[in-house]
């Protein structure tokens, strides 16, 4: 049988990180064994499901590189793919469990249902329907029609039964049917439930394997009873570890991001979140942890998957966004980095093609300080305003040197009059400051720092300089000169 997996999201909310990695599982599973991925929309909880949601999960699984084989947008042999446009198909084989009596019409009111879930708890059994409507003659029935109830669709379930289920990922696990109870698997209004019509979309798509999250599995027999009752094959399952916060609590809002959309405005890179997420309860089996997406594609296998549930680690991501962020090309950074420097205020739309050359000159040297591209807009800050705070305590022990007025006479000296700068030429006039001054290493280096930056560590001076250019490197220098002037007591 081709292996056929499927991607089905609720849009009712953002795109979840566990959702993502639900996606990128199946996706890595299909590409691994050359078959395909569907992606189709369950969309019968009509009062939450919303277009909006609709978008914002394919933009996200597009903008992930996770492309797919069938499905909405991209259509196929199984149309429609949203679950609001197949509720015909739905009807069709509720009737067939209708007229072969493995379903019945159930005519029960919320206040009969909600006092016999109450009768139960009082006795310490666990709740489930206990089949008032199971058995009603055809006399019963049109009686509670014509009182005007409304019927849903329950689906028999046989008794003294027990489901095996061979799990992909959690190995073997045995539901025993007596605790279940007649389920629904059509409402009222005519909505089938989930655990019905998932059945019939796996089926009908051809579906070989159902990898997702483990919370479904407790769905599981419910659908292996459908499956059973119409007679159909049943995939096989693989339900994969929950995502938990690193408190070891379900992930959650108030661990931080959850949402795809949110990490995306950040400025992570989608091939760090993919890395990260293929790494969230999945093992390659060795020490290496940066992988391409063609490389997890060759690793990936359910056999490697764990059971134990995955800890969200913000500190890998953000270690595996900065590794991604220093070795990809410099102008995909940088055009990735410019509106986060606009929205800063920084920058201004159209950029020339020097101020653009200016801007990338910055970007490299502070991407290698990047967790997220959004933290850009602090690195980058000195570039921006030649007043510099120098508020560290240790940067103001350094500007009281006695050497450094001299230092920063010199220096501006050199700056002003000489060539346009460079790194080299910039390397160059602080070594000729410190053989004319007789000063070597950090009596020139760090007061230099502190007067352009503000800060007693950071990225290469010689490169700075060149970014600040002469006009901004003398300004700063001058600035300096009246701070040291001023804690010398001479202003």
């Amino acid at each position: 049988m081709p292996v056929r997996v499927r991607f089905a999201p609720s849009p009712t909310g953002p795109f979840h990180i566990g959702g993502a990695r639900s996606a990128l599982f199946n996706w890595l599973f299909a590409r691994h064994y050359g078959g395909a991925l569907i992606v189709r929309i369950e969309d019968t909880d009509l009062e939450r499901s919303t277009r909006e949601s609709e978008e914002n999960i394919l933009n996200a699984l597009r903008w992930l590189g996770l492309d797919w084989d069938e499905g909405i947008q991209v259509g196929g042999p199984n149309e429609p793919y949203r679950q609001t446009e197949r509720l015909d198909l739905y009807r069709r084989y509720a009737d067939t469990l209708l007229e072969s009596g493995q379903a019945y019409r159930c005519y029960c009111t919320e206040e009969e249902l909600a006092a016999e879930r109450e009768e139960l708890l009082e006795k310490g059994e666990m709740v489930r329907y206990m089949g008032r409507c199971r058995n009603l003659t055809p006399q019963a029935r049109a009686a509670l029609e014509a009182a005007g109830r409304k019927p849903v669709i329950r689906f028999r379930v046989p008794e003294n039964h027990v489901i095996q289920v061979n799990d992909l990922v959690r190995g073997e696990v045995s539901f025993d049917c007596s605790g279940i109870g007649d389920f629904i698997i059509v409402k009222s209004d005519g909505i089938p439930t989930y655990n019905f019509a998932v059945v019939i979309d796996d089926h009908t798509m051809g579906i070989s394997h159902v990898i997702r999250a483990e919370e479904h599995l407790s769905n599981t027999p419910r659908q292996i009873l459908i499956f059973e009752a119409l007679g159909w094959q049943i995939p096989e399952f693989a339900h994969v570890s929950l995502i938990l916060g690193q408190d070891r609590s379900k992930m959650s809002k108030r661990h931080g991001a959850t949402a795809i959309e949110q990490y995306q405005a950040k400025g992570y890179l989608p091939e760090a979140l993919v890395n990260f997420l293929a790494l969230l309860g999945w093992s390659p089996g060795g020490e290496e942890e940066v992988f391409s997406l063609e490389q997890l594609v060759e690793h990936f296998s359910l056999e490697r998957v764990s059971k134990s549930p995955a800890v969200f680690d913000l500190d890998k991501l953000n270690w595996l966004n900065g590794h991604y962020i220093r070795t990809a090309s410099l102008e995909r950074i940088t055009e990735l980095a410019i509106p986060y420097l606009e929205e800063g205020g920084y920058i201004s739309q159209p950029l020339t093609a020097k101020k653009y050359e200016w801007v990338k000159m910055v970007v490299a040297l502070v991407r290698d300080y990047l967790n997220c591209l959004e933290e850009i807009t602090d690195h980058a800050a000195i570039f921006f305003s030649d007043k510099v705070d120098i508020e560290e305590d240790e940067a103001r022990e350094i500007m009281a040197g006695n050497q450094v007025p001299a230092v920063l006479e010199a220096l501006k000296a050199k700056v002003t009059t000489g060539p346009a700068l460079t790194e080299a030429g910039a390397r160059l006039l602080l070594k000729e400051v410190g053989k004319e001054l007789g000063v070597k290493g950090k009596e020139i280096f760090m007061p230099v720092r502190v007067a352009l930056t503000g800060k007693t560590h950071g990225p290469d001076l010689n490169r700075i300089m060149a970014i600040l250019g002469q006009t901004g490197v003398a300004t700063r220098l001058e600035q300096a000169r009246s701070y040291t002037a001023v804690l010398k007591g001479q202003a």
